[in-house]
């Protein structure tokens, strides 16, 4: 293998993995002698300390890893901190409408209202912090109740459940047709 596409793949083995490697697996992956190997690490790490960079190479017993440097700590603190964006499916919205909209509710009546699973919705959602548990159902099981959340109230800019839209009558007749029409495909099958 050409060193140019022998640093580069290294490289990108190093990044992608994010941890170390050992010199033997690095040498197995790009098919060349443990020499070899060694030489193209001692290339990439002379080449990470010579230039201003962000990262280095460090060596770990056998092993190698890419690390940031020292100077960069401060922000990557700062990036760290920075929530992610949260982005909801339509298949999370539709779920969180469901909970907002009929609170308490338990995981059955949302599927029996979506006609599908919804444990990934639900996930999603927990994670994000729009719904928790609230208790749970007094009936065989005991299943969980799930309601909507401060954080949910804050994200949607509403002061409290009783300040959401209320649903025009039209509206709930178009739902219930396309519920309708979605289980007579699903029978038709």
């Amino acid at each position: 293998m050409e060193r140019q596409k022998a640093l580069a793949v290294t490289e990108a083995v190093l990044f992608a993995v994010g941890e170390s490697v050992t010199l033997d697996k690095l040498a197995d992956i790009l098919e060349v002698e443990k020499k070899e190997m060694r030489e193209i690490i001692a290339q990439l790490k002379e080449k990470y300390e010579d230039e201003e960079r962000g990262i280095l190479l460090i060596e770990l017993e056998n092993s190698v890893q890419l690390v940031t440097k020292d100077i960069a700590y401060e922000y990557l603190v700062k990036i760290a901190k920075t929530p992610p964006k949260q982005t909801l499916t339509d298949t999370v919205l539709e779920t969180l409408s469901i909970i907002a909209y009929k609170q308490p509710v338990t995981r059955g009546e949302i599927e029996k209202i979506r006609g599908v699973s919804c444990d990934h919705a639900i996930n999603k959602l927990l994670e994000y912090d729009f719904i928790e548990e609230v208790g749970r159902l007094d009936a065989p099981g005991r299943p969980l109740l799930f309601g909507t959340t401060e954080q949910f109230l804050r994200s949607f800019g509403v002061k409290s459940i009783g300040d959401l839209p209320s649903m025009s009558p039209e509206l709930v007749e178009d739902m219930k047709a396309q519920a309708e029409e979605e289980i007579s495909l699903k029978v038709d099958v």
